[in-house]
């Protein structure tokens, strides 16, 4: 069983509980005592997180790749995004990530379409912040896209994060609540 920091967000508490296993019911929330029972997941059943969630806390702050390369990191980080207003950026990042993994030509054109209009095009309902050349460059080539559509556009957003973010997620109450709690196991 872990018990949560108090300081740490309603939403990040309950979106950690949802990352340990969307799939089964392997978890449990008991919201008046901030606490997520997760000792299913340690009996060898089948889950999607067949470990700690938070096992890698510690190693988030290496580097913005492994809070990337983490489920559970990811959740942190876009939890903290939304603090600053900025969760676009990791949506987007996301929605790349899950794109380059289409293999049909129908579902890239429809998912390369649903990203450029909720985070490229202008005044999209989640702009993300990227120089008009290349957004005008992904504009001119959405008709026919590729699984290298967005690249650019996402090496920019990856840059923007590890450079302006990551460090203040470091900083952040939710960093430094997840890190107090591994800490006192």
């Amino acid at each position: 069983v872990f018990v949560f920091e108090h300081n740490l967000s309603h939403n990040l508490k309950i979106c950690l509980a949802n990352v340990v296993c969307s799939r089964c019911d392997l978890w449990s929330l008991q919201e008046t005592g901030l606490v997520i029972g997760l000792d299913a997941l340690f009996k060898g059943r089948l889950c999607c997180f067949p470990t700690d969630p938070l096992e890698d806390v510690e190693t988030w702050g290496e580097s913005v790749d492994k809070v990337l390369a983490c489920k559970a990191g990811q959740i942190a980080f876009r939890e903290f995004l939304k603090s600053e207003y900025s969760e676009e950026n990791i949506l987007f990042w996301l929605a790349c990530e899950e794109y380059k993994k289409i293999k049909t030509v129908p579902e890239m054109i429809s998912s390369a379409n649903r990203i450029y209009s909720e985070f490229v095009q202008t005044e999209a309902p989640r702009q993300i912040n990227i120089d008009c050349g290349t957004r005008e460059n992904i504009t001119k080539n959405i008709c026919q896209p590729s699984l290298t559509s967005f690249d650019s556009a996402q090496k920019l957003i990856y840059s923007l994060m590890a450079r302006d973010c990551y460090p203040r997620f470091l900083k952040s109450d939710i960093y430094q609540g997840l890190l107090r709690r591994t800490d006192s196991r």
